[in-house]
C-alpha cells in the first residue's frame, strides 16, 4: 500500500486518485518487473505502461514538481527493449548492449542520457571447496538513467533489485534526489554483494591454506585452481568500475547533482577496498600455487629417492645373476658344495647392508 500521501503537495494528490492504467494484453509480464512513477520522492500507486508513466511524470512536471519513472527489465528481446528506447530515446546502440549482454562494466554518456553497466555476483553455496564446481556466477545490470526516467535491465538468475526499490519506496528524501538517486541505490546494492562474496571466498581460502600447509595432509592442486579462476572472474567485475565511477564524478557533474555525486563516492569507496581484497586474494592464491606446486616436486623427489633405492638394491642380485648366467663352463665355485648356498647369502648380506643404509640416509 502507498504511504506518504500526507506528505505530497496539495496539487498531486488529484493525481494519487486517478484510476489505475492497466498495460495492454501483449506487453510481456515476464519481462517487466515493473513500471512506476515517482514524483516528490513518493510512489504514485498504479500500474503504468511506459508512455502513460512518461507522461504522468510530463504532468507533474507542468505543476512545477519533480517527478520521474523507473522501468526495470528482466532479460527483454529487441523488440521489448526497442519499444521502451523508442518511448525514452534510448541510443541504439546502448540497445544493442542491452540485449546481448555479456558486456565489461562501463558507463557511456549518450546526450543527456548515461548508459551504466554493472557485473552482478553471487556466491554459490558448497560443502566444501574440493567438491565444488563453481563458486561465483555472474550477472548483469545494465541502467539508463535521463532527467526523468530509470531504466533497468537485469540479466542473469540472481541480481534481483526488488530490495533496492523497497528501500528507495522506504525513504523518500533519497528518492527526492532524482534519477540518479536510484543510479546510486543499484550500484551500492552491488557493491555491497561485492564485499560479501570476497568475505565467503575469503573463507574458502583460508580453508584450503590449512590443507596446504597442515602437516600431512595431502593438498590437490585442482581446488587451488577454481579458486584462481573464480578470483580472476571476480576482478574482472570489480576492476573496470574504478574508471566508470571516476567517469561519472569528472566528467558528468552537469548531469549528476552534487549530494548523489557525494553518495557515489562513497560507493567507490567501497569498490575500491573489494577491489583491494580480491588482489590480495589473487597474491595468495599465487602463493598457494607455488606451496602446491613445491609440495608436489618434494613428493616426486621422495618417489625418485625411494625409487632409486630400490634400484641399487635389486642389483647385487641382477649382477650375480647376469654372471653366472653366462655359463661359463670353467668356474671354479660350479662345483663347489656349498657354492649355491654361499653366493645366496653373499646376496642377502649386500641387500641388507644397502637396504639399512638407505634407510638412515631417509631414502626408503
Amino acid at each position: 500500500m502507498f504511504q506518504g500521501f500526507d506528505a505530497l503537495p496539495e496539487a498531486l494528490r488529484p493525481l494519487m486518485r486517478e484510476p489505475v492504467v492497466e498495460p495492454p494484453p501483449d506487453q510481456h509480464r515476464d519481462v517487466l518487473v515493473d513500471c512506476a512513477v515517482y514524483a516528490e520522492g513518493h510512489r504514485l500507486p498504479g500500474t503504468f505502461t511506459y508512455a502513460t508513466a512518461l507522461g504522468k511524470v510530463r504532468e507533474v512536471e507542468l505543476l512545477g514538481h519533480e517527478a520521474f519513472v523507473w522501468v526495470g527489465l528482466r532479460e527483454p528481446d529487441h523488440d521489448e527493449m526497442q519499444s521502451v528506447a523508442d518511448i525514452f530515446g534510448l541510443h541504439p546502440l546502448a540497445v544493442e548492449d542491452a540485449v546481448c549482454a555479456h558486456q565489461r562494466p562501463k558507463v557511456e554518456r549518450y546526450d543527456e542520457t548515461l548508459f551504466l553497466v554493472l557485473k552482478t555476483v553471487n556466491y554459490v553455496p558448497h560443502e566444501s571447496v574440493v567438491m565444488a564446481r563453481q563458486i561465483v556466477e555472474t550477472g548483469e545490470i545494465m541502467v539508463f538513467v535521463g532527467s526523468d526516467f530509470v531504466v533497468t535491465v537485469r540479466h542473469g538468475e540472481h541480481g534481483a533489485l526488488s530490495a533496492v526499490r523497497k528501500r528507495m519506496d522506504s525513504d523518500p528524501e533519497q528518492t527526492r534526489l532524482g534519477p540518479y538517486a536510484v543510479m546510486h541505490a543499484i550500484a551500492d546494492h552491488v557493491v555491497d554483494h561485492y564485499l560479501e562474496v570476497s568475505s565467503l571466498i575469503e573463507s574458502d581460502i583460508d580453508s584450503i591454506q590449512e590443507v596446504a600447509f597442515g602437516p600431512g595432509r595431502k593438498l590437490d592442486v585442482e581446488p587451488i585452481y577454481l579458486l584462481k579462476r573464480e578470483v580472476v572472474e571476480l576482478r574482472r567485475c570489480v576492476n573496470p568500475l574504478s574508471a566508470a565511477f571516476h567517469r561519472m564524478q569528472v566528467e558528468n557533474k552537469d548531469l549528476i547533482g552534487k549530494e548523489v555525486r557525494r553518495y557515489l563516492r562513497d560507493v567507490a569507496d567501497h569498490q575500491s577496498n573489494a577491489a583491494d581484497q580480491i588482489a590480495s586474494y589473487d597474491d595468495m592464491l599465487n602463493s598457494l600455487v607455488q606451496a602446491a606446486l613445491a609440495r608436489v616436486g618434494m613428493q616426486q623427489n621422495n618417489d625418485m629417492r625411494k625409487m632409486a633405492a630400490w634400484a641399487g638394491i635389486l642389483a647385487v642380485p641382477t649382477m650375480v645373476a647376469a654372471i653366472y648366467g653366462m655359463n661359463f663352463h670353467f668356474m671354479p665355485e660350479l662345483n663347489w658344495t656349498w657354492g649355491y648356498p654361499g653366493i645366496m647369502g653373499l646376496m642377502a648380506v649386500f641387500c641388507l647392508v644397502l637396504y639399512f643404509q638407505f634407510r638412515r640416509n631417509n631414502w626408503l
